[in-house]
């Protein structure tokens, strides 16, 4: 039996590291895992998405797997290319399911001064909570999967994400979200496969839902309309 392949895009900035846990059938799926590059002067994330593909992928019809910025870029990503399916976690569909904040760091262009050297040097602020916290934990959790901090591509990430054009999802995406999702609140959120308790980071931390039920999404063996949520 041919292989599926399946082209994983990470979260902004993390490492293959965030799918260490995740865990599909080599017997019926191939699995590739895209790496971050840097971004082009001015370039657009469609642009952006392109060069990316073209880097890594090399089958016909894949499916492909984005988790948070990694969900947009996929989506990008089938604009230009055929693919089987388009599966996005822990992300959105369009800027119309951005939270407030999102759309007021669009309209007021906040985000040019969002605090990128902080996670190129998540190291060093970690060494400031002693003890064994929450806090600790968290960013114990970022030193380990961030790792792609370059400040070109993290200012640029974050003007792509906020400057995301897409005013109409697609509703061929499949979409898989935490009901505990904290950057992206699941109640601005439409027509999506919810993990309940998922928070943003559920890759990582809900993997064996994910693992469980995502073999079945890929293939088209589960009903996937049947744990979906549709808003009214």
């Amino acid at each position: 039996m041919q292989k599926i392949p399946v082209y994983f895009v990470p979260g902004l900035a993390s490492s293959k590291l965030i799918f260490e846990y995740i865990k599909l059938p080599e017997d019926r799926f191939e699995v590739v895992i895209m790496d971050w590059i840097l971004p082009e002067k001015g370039e657009s994330l469609r642009d952006y998405s392109l060069r990316l593909a073209e880097k890594y992928i090399v089958h016909e019809n894949p499916v492909l797997i984005g988790v948070s910025m990694g969900g947009l870029v996929v989506q990008e990503m089938c604009k230009v290319i055929k693919v089987q399916k388009v599966i996005i976690i822990s992300s959105v569909k369009s800027n119309r399911e951005f939270p407030r904040r999102m759309r007021f760091a669009k309209k007021t262009r906040l985000y040019r001064f969002f605090p990128t050297r902080i996670m190129q040097n998540v190291e060093k602020v970690n060494k400031l909570f002693p003890g064994n916290n929450v806090v600790k934990r968290r960013l114990q959790l970022y030193e380990k999967f961030l790792g792609f901090r370059d400040k070109k591509y993290l200012d640029w990430s974050f003007e792509k994400i906020i400057e995301w054009d897409r005013a109409e999802p697609d509703p061929d995406v499949i979409h898989i979200h935490g009901t505990d999702d904290g950057v992206f609140p699941a109640k601005y959120i439409e027509n999506y496969i919810p993990v309940k308790k998922g928070t943003h980071i559920m890759i990582i931390n809900r993997f064996s839902w994910l693992n469980e039920h995502l073999p079945g999404i890929i293939t088209g063996e589960t009903d996937i309309e049947k744990l979906k949520i549709k808003k009214l």
